[in-house]
Parts: structure tokens; C-alpha cells; sequence
């Protein structure tokens, strides 16, 4: 195990892609059990023969078709509508709007993208603290690996080998405990804020039609999580269908070419490539770890020291934040879970409640330095210094402790909804 490790942070430290070294680690300690190349290529091929994983590039392909598509100017302009007028309101509506918007994406980074350069502007206008909008908008939008179609959980499901709709229903509550949270404090907070009180600039009718082009952009969820649900079709069904969707969501839009939309596409399969190359190699280390007895010698020494599952979920959520801070969020997923899995049962805890458990830490990890891609991107749309985005950050950050200790001691937070499926 101490080789594995002593090989895997040397090769990361060295600047190497985390690919890479997780590819070069499992095979050098696979060829050195014995196994030839030969044999290394036929295990990644058997342990990669599922339907379940083409859900990834049909997923993100139908998150980039929605990103460059409009989505998000139609959802903010209609929500922008509603609001208009009340006092603290967009705020509100920021967290709405990540929230309808993570569920098409499935990722933080890209949400925050999206919304960040329609609201910081139109928050700024009405009077919020350029600190406070980037703060709120960085924050809202981890949304997106906590709720159905998180790619996070996606992965997260096919190396631990669980119900991935278990795990989408099982990100629900602690979403919607968030979304409560930042209400709250962004009530608080609106209360001392310099905010511009405007009147409705829009007419009913005005509203309604801002409404009905969201439409179209939502039935993409609506058309894969409504399919899995139902049981009508399969995790992999519903992905090719919402990307389906997604292109003739896109096509049926003239302001956009078909050459435009298909290099969309292809960007979407380039994206999931370079997923799937993780989840490969990680599913080599994986291998290595059972056939080592790495798991074993674990398991007895934890035995042998009485931890506690609790005691073991709080150690794993310091490894996290500090591995976090470092690594981006899927691979982060990537390296602790090998390890980690084969432990937890017999710990007992339920591999559903420490999937939720890792989300919620990586959504900590996409806000804190050096490596918090959300704290960059909403760096670069806003301008600001960097330690004030951070000092923006600082009250989400906190909050989502919050959240992470409330998932971490009540296991049924997770397990509730899908103990109904």
C-alpha cells in the first residue's frame, strides 16, 4: 500500500497529468504482480465493458449543447422577469437559477460560467457588492454535482458499482438543506446591502413569453430524469435521449448554424473523453488494490484500531478537503475511492451516504484555493482580486461546512428518497 502511494505522489508531485500517473502507478504494480500488457489491456477492457458509462459523453454532450445554446440568458432573462421589483429578489433568483441550470449541466464550473457572466452585471445594476454577487453565484452553482445529472455521481456510481438513480435521489435533500441555507443567509445579508428598489419593467404577457423559451431548454432534465424514473428507459437510454433533445432544442434555434451546433457536439465527446481515460485508469488501480490484499490489511488494521464509522467518515472528509484543495473534482473521486470502497462495508456504512458525503466535499473543494476552479472562473468574470472572491466566498464556504456535517452525523438525509426506489 505505502509503494502505491509513495509511487502515485511522486508522480503527481513531479507535475504529471492525474491520468497519467494513475495509469503509469496501476500498471507498473500490475507488471510487477506478474501481469503483461496484454493482460492489463483486457482487464481495463472487461472492467469498461458497460452500458451505464456511455451516459457520460451523452450527458455532457447535451450539457454543452444547452451551455452554448441560450439556456442560460432565457432561464435568468425569465426569472430576471418575475422578480423585477422585489428587493433582494435576484439573489434569490441566482440560486434558482443555478439550481434549474446544474440540473441540465451537471457541473459547478460550467454553471458558474454560464451564470456568472449574465448576473454579476445585472447585480451589480441593482445595487449588490461585486464581493457578495461572486460570492453567491461561485457557491450556488456547486449545485450542479450535488443534483441529478451530476457527473460527479455518475462516476462516483460506476467505480463503486451502485445504483446511480439511488445516488441522483440521494443528492435531493442535502440540494434542497443548501438551497435553504443560502436563502437564508442571503436574506440576512440584503438586509445592510445599498439594494436599487425598481419597479416591474415587464407586462404579464412580457413574462409569460420569457417563460415559454425556457421551456424547451427544460425538457432536456425533464425528458432524462423523468425517463429513468418512471422506468421506462435506462440510465444510458435517458442520456442519448436528453442529448437528442438537447440537439433539436439547438437546431430548431436560427440563430445558430449547423456547423456551429456540431462542433458543439464534438466538443461535448472531447470533454467526456478525457473522463473516461480517468475513470479507466482508476479502474486499473482499483484492480490492483483487490488483487493485492491492500484492502484486507486495511480493513484489519481499522478492525484492530476500533474505529468508528463516524470517526472513519470524519478522517476521510480532512483527506478529502486537503486532497481537494489540490486536485480537481473527479479526480480527487478518482484516487480516494479505490481505497476506499472495499472498507466501507465492512465499516457498514452505506456506499450511497459516503457517495454523498464525497459531493459535498468536492463541492468545498471547487470553492477553496489554490485549485477551486469556481473561485477562478468567477475571478476572471468579475475582476476582482483574488482575495476579494475569496473573502466573497468565505460565508458559502462556511455554510457548506455546515451542510457536510449535517450529511456526514445523519446518514438518512441521503437515504431516505432512495429507500422509496
Amino acid at each position: 500500500m505505502f509503494t502505491m502511494l509513495a509511487l502515485l505522489l511522486l508522480i503527481l508531485a513531479s507535475g504529471t497529468a492525474v491520468f497519467l500517473a494513475l495509469g503509469i502507478t496501476a500498471s507498473t504494480l500490475l507488471l510487477h504482480e506478474g501481469h503483461t500488457l496484454g493482460g492489463i489491456a483486457q482487464v481495463l477492457v472487461d472492467r469498461l465493458n458497460s452500458t451505464t458509462l456511455t451516459a457520460i459523453p451523452f450527458f455532457v454532450t447535451a450539457a454543452t449543447l444547452m451551455q452554448r445554446g441560450g439556456m442560460a440568458a432565457a432561464l435568468v432573462k425569465a426569472a430576471q422577469a418575475w422578480v423585477s421589483g422585489l428587493t433582494g429578489g435576484l439573489a434569490i433568483i441566482a440560486i434558482a437559477s443555478a439550481a434549474l441550470l446544474a440540473s441540465v449541466s451537471g457541473s459547478s464550473t460550467a454553471t458558474a460560467l454560464a451564470l456568472g457572466t449574465i448576473l454579476l452585471p445585472a447585480m451589480a445594476q441593482n445595487g449588490y457588492p461585486q464581493r457578495f454577487s461572486a460570492g453567491l453565484v461561485g457557491a450556488s452553482a456547486t449545485l450542479g454535482i450535488l443534483l441529478p445529472p451530476s457527473l460527479a455521481l455518475i462516476i462516483y456510481g460506476l467505480v463503486a458499482e451502485v445504483s446511480i438513480p439511488k445516488l441522483f435521489l440521494a443528492g435531493l435533500i442535502p440540494a434542497m438543506i443548501q438551497a435553504v441555507l443560502f436563502v437564508g443567509w442571503v436574506l440576512f445579508a440584503a438586509r445592510r446591502m445599498p439594494l436599487v428598489s425598481t419597479a416591474s419593467e415587464y407586462s404579464l404577457r412580457q413574462k409569460l413569453q420569457l417563460s415559454l423559451h425556457v421551456i424547451p431548454a427544460l425538457l432536456v432534465p425533464l425528458v432524462a430524469l423523468g425517463g429513468i424514473y418512471s422506468g421506462i428507459v435506462t440510465l444510458s437510454e435517458a442520456s442519448a435521449l436528453a442529448a437528442l433533445v438537447a440537439v433539436i432544442v439547438c437546431f430548431c434555434n436560427k440563430s445558430y448554424r449547423p456547423r456551429q451546433i456540431i462542433g458543439w457536439i464534438g466538443d461535448g465527446f472531447m470533454a467526456s473523453t478525457v473522463i473516461l481515460i480517468l475513470v479507466g485508469m482508476a479502474v486499473l488501480l482499483s484492480h490492483w488494490i483487490i488483487l493485492s490484499g491492500v484492502s484486507d490489511q486495511l480493513i484489519a488494521f481499522l478492525q484492530d484500531a476500533e474505529v468508528t464509522p463516524l470517526q472513519f467518515l470524519l478522517a476521510m472528509n480532512l483527506v478529502m478537503f486537503v486532497l481537494g484543495m489540490f486536485l480537481e473534482i473527479i479526480s480527487t473521486i478518482l484516487i480516494t475511492a479505490p481505497l476506499v470502497l472495499p472498507l466501507l462495508g465492512p465499516l457498514g456504512i452505506n456506499p450511497i451516504h459516503y457517495g454523498i458525503v464525497v459531493v459535498v466535499n468536492m463541492e468545498l473543494a471547487a470553492l477553496t484555493p489554490p485549485v477551486g476552479l469556481n473561485l477562478y472562473v468567477m475571478k476572471s468574470i468579475s475582476n476582482l482580486r483574488l482575495i476579494e472572491v475569496l473573502r466573497g466566498f468565505l460565508p458559502f464556504v462556511l455554510l457548506l461546512a455546515i451542510l457536510l456535517m449535517l450529511v456526514t452525523l445523519i446518514p438518512a438525509l441521503s437515504l431516505w428518497l432512495p429507500s422509496f426506489w
